[in-house]
């Protein structure tokens, strides 16, 4: 099943001196259930302009994005959140917990907005944090956990409402080598077990190698390279 069709998708800006920067030129991506991509390239080379693009919180200049059938183009703030809300999750480098609350609390969150009643919302959110390996940690605020448990947290609030795909940008770009090979281990196992779609802007080559697709953004454009040549 395809979850994730984005067809010649161009992203451009005007300059401060009134020229055009092109940033993404013709990108095309088609992801399916359960498959894990990873997209490689250099600081600037518009990766997050891509995720960004692909998980509606900014419009092409040109070009359709569908997910799970559902085109993006064209639709409202209001229709836009909505689908993020429940085909897209997120997970970004700096982790955005909500300080203020628990774990439990802010994985509980998306669900919450959703309209599910705090009981319901609340088994989800155990399941998960303990799906993540922090079934002892749920009563923890963000500052009393490490690094790699912050980031587990947010992966886990993206999993909240069984998305059809999880977009992550520079996922373990804040954390520790140990700590990157466990969240790496996680995704792996999450795309696998529950054959959620992915895709995961990273530089981290290890993470890289062990999609099951590696593709460069490069001077705007996408190009496919083998996993196989991306050495840890």
């Amino acid at each position: 099943m395809m979850v994730l069709e984005a067809v010649d998708l161009a992203k451009t800006y005007r300059g401060g001196d009134g020229s055009t920067i092109t940033v993404l030129d013709g990108v095309s991506l088609f992801v399916e259930r359960g498959q894990m991509v990873a997209i490689v390239g250099a600081s600037g080379a518009g990766k997050s302009t891509l995720l960004h693009l692909l998980g509606g919180l900014d419009a092409p200049s040109s070009g359709s994005i569908r997910i799970s059938g559902e085109s993006l183009l064209g639709r409202g703030d209001d229709e836009l959140s909505a689908i993020r809300n429940r085909s897209i999750g997120f997970v970004f480098q700096f982790h955005h917990l909500l300080r203020e609350f628990t774990a439990l609390e802010n994985v509980m969150m998306p669900m919450r907005i959703a309209g599910w009643d705090e009981t319901r919302a609340k088994t989800r959110a155990n399941e998960l944090l303990e799906r993540v390996g922090l079934a002892g940690r749920v009563q923890h605020r963000p500052a009393a956990l490490s690094g790699g448990e912050q980031q587990r947290t947010a992966v886990a609030r993206a999993l909240a409402l069984d998305p059809a795909i999880v977009l992550a940008d520079e996922p373990s770009g804040n954390l520790d080598h140990g700590n990157s090979e466990r969240l790496h281990d996680l995704f792996v196992e999450l795309s696998r077990d529950l054959e959620i779609a992915m895709v995961i802007a990273t530089h981290n080559r290890s993470l890289a190698s062990r999609a099951d697709r590696a593709l460069l953004l490069e001077d705007g454009r996408l190009t496919d390279i083998d996993v196989r040549e991306v050495v840890p």
